[in-house]
């Protein structure tokens, strides 16, 4: 397989590999023209509709009669899709609370009660359908998500474990070691059409909630699983000359390896066909690399952010494949010192020195393309262009999470969320305003989770418990408002749910509960409090 160069044109390389053969095919691949029509005319308001739907017979089957019916409206275009597939349930929302506006203390048996709404038991999954079976129950994040999601679920897992519900947890990191046996990876989420990308690689991080105390041992018990997750983000290392890139590896010009985000596919996402064709469209450049770019980032999570976009506003301009991610770097260190220590604990000292090895490269790497001095902050960096990315976001505080930042680099680091980052509610996601979901004014759960606990492992106690409180604040408000807790919050003007974004600000929601339950647990007054500093 060819080399990818490290220009532009690399990103839309022919000769890059698809998903493996054995892989399920999506919605879009089984039912072809079909798919396209239906996705086109956007007959359900929501493009994962459609994607999710089970079909009653073979695709060859249906493809036969849909093209001898050749529906010509979207009405008669709605009529035989209704007559030939199962469409999913209406989400099951997290109704409000009945009676009067519910107290700040219930929160937390109000979290207990939505995991039972939440579990999902799919050990089988419909002919022809998108959905990926899993061997236990598991945790979905609520809405519209009606299956598991890879890096959604460490953080619902945190939550999980503070309300006693150990035995889900259990399940759930077996299922995950289960997707990386069955795919080489763990998939974006549990549909077919996911399978061509991976999440935020927080396994590791799930098996030592898991595991408590004890995590090196648990880490030995899943070691295989680890070392397979970690042979999948490195594929191809090995081959690459310096200045070079080859899926979701680049050598930096010194020989250095680090990772970005990438898609193994280069079409329209099955969930969201319209709206990448419409974006494809209005770029000034090939439809296919536009397509991988946004794929790329729904692999990061942040989907979508400034991070991603070449004039830091405009997402018709996303090239995510072209910037070296802190936050996936900060995570790929932690799972090198993850297997470093499972190693350890296995008494294979080669495993051990090997991981050693590549962890302190990573290090020295990190700080040598990420670290900005000059913005007391670490930077994404563009390596198409060999310079950081001069936009601050709160994947900052990744290196603070894995326990990679020096001191000095810590109280910079906390020092520049306080004064940039540090908002009414909360942390927000980037200073910059676009329209975007992961833009200011909006706030997640995760992203308030790593800051805290980073910002802990360093000692910055007095920041941390401002975030906590601010959050918890703002969830205490909104969920007083309308009895539930939501996907996403403002906090730049707290009190209310976020927004962008290209669907509905969703109602559940698994990180939330899961982040919240863990804060009302460590900072109990905070989840009394009216207000913060």
């Amino acid at each position: 397989m060819a080399l990818l160069a490290g220009t532009l044109l690399a990103h839309a390389d022919p000769s890059m590999s698809p998903p493996a053969p054995g892989y399920p095919q999506p919605p879009e691949v089984l039912f072809k023209d079909l798919f396209v029509a239906v996705q086109t005319a956007a007959i359900y308001p929501d493009g994962k509709t459609f994607a999710d739907a089970v079909p009653d017979a073979a695709p060859e089957v249906i493809l036969g009669e849909y093209h001898a019916a050749y529906p010509d409206s979207s009405a008669a275009l709605r009529r035989f899709v209704d007559a030939h597939f199962s469409l999913p349930a209406a989400p099951v929302a997290a109704a409000a609370v009945p009676g009067p506006a519910p107290q700040a203390a219930s929160l937390e048996a109000h979290i207990d009660g939505l995991w039972d709404l939440l579990t999902r038991d799919t050990p089988r999954a419909p002919p022809y359908g998108s959905l990926l079976p899993l061997p236990k129950p598991y945790v979905v994040p609520g809405g519209r998500f009606r299956e598991i999601y890879y890096w959604d679920s460490y953080f619902t897992m945190l939550g999980l474990a503070e309300s006693g519900r150990r035995e889900l947890v259990a399940d759930m990191v077996e299922d995950f070691a289960h997707l990386i046996d069955t795919y080489g990876h763990v998939p974006n989420g549990t549909r077919s059409y996911y399978l061509s990308r991976s999440q935020p690689p927080f396994f590791f991080e799930m098996v030592a909630v898991l595991a408590g105390e004890g995590a090196d041992g648990a880490q030995s018990r899943y070691l295989p699983e680890l070392r397979r997750e970690y042979a999948f983000w490195m594929a191809g290392a090995e081959r690459l000359r310096p200045g070079a890139a080859h899926r979701r590896v680049v050598a930096m010009p010194d020989g250095a390896i680090l990772n970005r985000y990438w898609d193994d596919r280069d079409s329209p996402r099955d969930e969201s066909y319209a709206q990448d064709v419409a974006l494809a469209r209005a770029a000034a450049r090939p439809p296919a690399r536009t397509y991988r770019e946004i794929r790329a980032a729904a692999e990061s999570g942040w989907d979508f952010s400034s991070r991603w976009f070449a004039d830091g506003h405009t997402l018709a301009t996303i090239d995510t494949t072209e910037i070296i991610p802190v936050d996936l770097n900060s995570l790929l260190f932690g799972l090198e010192n993850a297997i470093r220590a499972a190693c350890e604990h296995a008494a294979d000292a080669r495993c051990a020195a090997e991981f050693t090895r590549r962890a302190a490269a990573r290090h020295a790497a990190i700080d040598r393309y990420l670290w900005s001095a000059p913005a007391q902050a670490y930077l994404d960096y563009r390596w198409t262009r060999h310079a950081p990315v001069a936009r601050l976001s709160a994947a900052t505080l990744y290196p603070l999470f894995v326990g990679l930042a020096s001191p000095a680099q810590a109280s910079a680091v906390a020092a520049t969320t306080r004064r940039r980052l540090l908002v009414p509610g909360g942390v927000v996601t980037t200073p910059v305003r676009t329209g975007q979901q992961w833009d200011a004014p909006n706030g997640w759960a995760p992203l308030q989770w790593i800051a805290i606990a980073g910002l802990r492992q360093y000692r910055q106690d007095t920041l941390a418990g401002a975030i906590a409180c601010r959050w918890l604040v703002n969830v205490g408000q909104v969920y007083r408002a309308s009895g539930k807790l939501v996907e996403k919050y403002d906090v730049v003007t707290t009190g209310r749910a976020g927004r962008g974004g290209e669907y509905p600000t969703q109602d559940g929601f698994g990180w939330t509960n899961g982040v919240t339950r863990s804060l009302l647990a460590l900072y109990p007054e905070s989840g009394r409090a009216a207000s913060c500093r």
